[in-house]
């Protein structure tokens, strides 16, 4: 059985001076999401745009940059059976110097800052970096800290950013999809 998913109704007003408050009540149960792997539509048409810009895969380099691994775990639901990302014609690789895109997640720990530019900098052009979740944006809840940036845009030039505390793994198929969007056609 799902859980119901909770909609907004409008604000309501508070007895005395107090700030509106708003209140949720439930709807309908969602129903399970159709696989949006090589069979849905994100994932038809990011596989689409991959080959037609690229001509082959998309080879993708992800940097932890100091985050509490909640984007990385939804990084590699990508990679499950129900998502399939390999099946799209993305894969994950090692070194930057195969890697199209960087897929960062984290709030870019000073300690990494160096590390990231050079692995940026490794990288063939032309080359994406895409910001995955709130602490890659801004910083989330650690903004301003000691250690750390608020978001990555202060080291690396972010092209796509994917919101979210984590992000779901249909909003990192998206965030792709923009990405590849962004690339020159074959020549």
């Amino acid at each position: 059985m799902t859980e119901p998913v909770l909609e907004s109704v409008g604000p309501v007003e508070a007895a005395g001076p107090a700030e509106p408050v708003m209140l949720v009540a439930p709807v309908k149960p969602v129903e399970p999401a159709e696989p949006v792997g090589g069979d849905g539509p994100v994932g038809d048409r990011l596989s689409a745009v991959v080959r037609s810009r690229l001509g082959r895969s998309l080879h993708v380099r992800h940097l932890d940059a100091g985050s509490c691994n909640g984007c990385d775990w939804e990084i590699a639901a990508l990679l499950n059976p129900y998502h399939d990302l390999q099946r799209l014609g993305i894969d994950i690789v090692a070194s930057p110097r195969h890697a199209d895109l960087l897929l960062v997640t984290g709030i870019m720990t000073r300690n990494l800052e160096q590390a990231a530019r050079l692995t940026y900098e490794a990288m063939p052009e032309p080359r994406l970096v895409v910001a995955v979740g709130a602490c890659a944006i801004s910083g989330g809840v650690f903004a301003g800290t000691y250690a750390g940036r608020s978001g990555i845009a202060d080291v690396l030039p972010v092209d796509v950013r994917v919101p979210g505390c984590p992000p779901r793994p249909e909003a990192l198929l998206e965030g792709l999809l923009v990405a590849v969007g962004r690339l020159p056609g074959r020549r």
